[in-house]
């Protein structure tokens, strides 16, 4: 082996026609681990043997092993991925003395290209099943790549601005200041806009450390997810609405009679229900220039103290507008919350039926009911 030959950056392993190593280089001691005056005399398939191939190394002697060919040699500890080619050497004669082995240890490009490929297949699976758009930026916002499920149901086709300027391609959409801002180095998380008929969520991720992309961007369908928003806050607002009526009819405010009121309160009240029956009462006393105001208990049977509390409250802010608050139905229950209260209904009219408490309004109004007048005799 010649000097060249002896310190090429390569795999360079000489051997006869039995294969056995009549030349070893440096870089072979360094891939193989296996020093020249080692290897020197040995048959190449023991210091290089490929698994499950014995005569792996035979088509060296053959023009056909010119051709590049990796092989997995199976070192004690470890796998070496091996590309090789050979040439077969011959004498003046034309007839093969032996070969020529010349290679590299791709073991580690073998395992970054297998990453690239699980990447890939990774990447492609999740554009092609999910609703997102990926797409990368150059420093000058240049698109480099564009490609996902969303991108093509709305209409475009893979890599379709690829090598157009991002902000000439939406001149006239929103968001550039965010793009910039990414671009800038920012990431910028979140961002929604309307194109092509779609509502999107973007993200823009910053690269670092890259020469040519400067920015990712994922951006998501949520066109669906927008949809059910606004069908969910209409429910909502209907919801909302719905309880308003309900509220309304589960506390009617009735004119019974000129100048007398009556709030028939049904079901359970709490706090919140008797602010707003409170609310709505003194309004219609104010409007109505009501005399009195019959609060009808009979279709509630329990209160908690503060509810109670309030009612007594809703009587004398009754008072205050000139009208008189009477309370008719009142449960065994509530007599009792009241009791425990100590609250003194002394100056409160209180009656067990509603027809009571009407009698007794009509008669403090002094009205009676109208008469009418007697038809005229006939020939009058």
């Amino acid at each position: 082996m010649d000097e060249r030959s002896s310190s090429a950056p390569h795999v360079v392993i000489e051997l006869d026609e039995a294969l056995r190593v009549t030349g070893w280089n440096r870089r072979a001691e360094q891939v193989f681990g296996v020093t020249a005056a080692e290897a020197h005399g040995k048959p190449v398939v023991e210091l290089m043997p490929v698994s499950g191939d014995p005569s792996a190394w035979r088509d060296a002697l053959t023009p056909d092993g010119e051709t590049p060919r990796v092989r997995a040699v199976a070192l004690p500890g470890r796998e070496v991925l091996f590309e090789a080619w050979s040439q077969a050497l011959r004498d003046g004669d034309g007839r093969v003395t032996g070969a020529a082995l010349y290679g590299l240890d791709v073991t580690a490009r073998a395992a970054a290209e297998k990453r690239c490929e699980l990447e890939r297949t990774v990447l492609g699976t999740l554009l092609d099943t999910l609703d997102i758009s990926a797409w990368a930026l150059d420093p000058d916002g240049v698109f480099l790549f564009q490609d996902g499920k969303a991108m093509r149901e709305a209409g475009l086709r893979p890599h379709q601005f690829v090598g157009l300027n991002m902000f000439e391609v939406y001149a006239n959409e929103t968001g550039h200041a965010e793009v910039r801002t990414a671009l800038a180095g920012e990431p910028v998380l979140g961002v929604q806009s309307e194109t092509y008929g779609v509502h999107w969520m973007h993200w823009y991720i910053p690269v670092k450390n890259a020469s040519d992309v400067a920015l990712v961007g994922i951006s998501l369908d949520v066109t669906d997810t927008k949809r059910n928003e606004v069908e969910l806050r209409a429910k909502l607002d209907l919801i909302e609405k719905q309880q308003e009526v309900i509220r309304e009819l589960s506390t009617p405010i009735i004119e019974v009679w000129d100048g007398v009121i009556t709030l028939p309160i049904v079901g359970l009240i709490d706090s919140v229900r008797t602010a707003e029956i409170m609310d709505n009462l003194l309004q219609t006393v104010g409007r109505t220039r009501a005399r009195f105001a019959i609060l009808d208990l009979t279709g509630v049977e329990v209160v908690d103290t503060g509810t109670a509390s309030h009612l007594i409250n809703m009587i004398q802010a009754i008072r205050l507008l000139g009208a008189e608050g009477i309370l008719t139905g009142i449960h065994p229950m509530i007599a009792q919350t009241i009791v425990a209260l100590g609250v003194d209904l002394t100056h409160v009219a209180v009656f067990g039926k509603l027809r009571d408490a009407l009698q007794h309004c009509i008669a403090r109004l002094g009205r009676k009911r109208p008469v009418a007048p007697a038809a005229p005799a006939a020939g009058a």
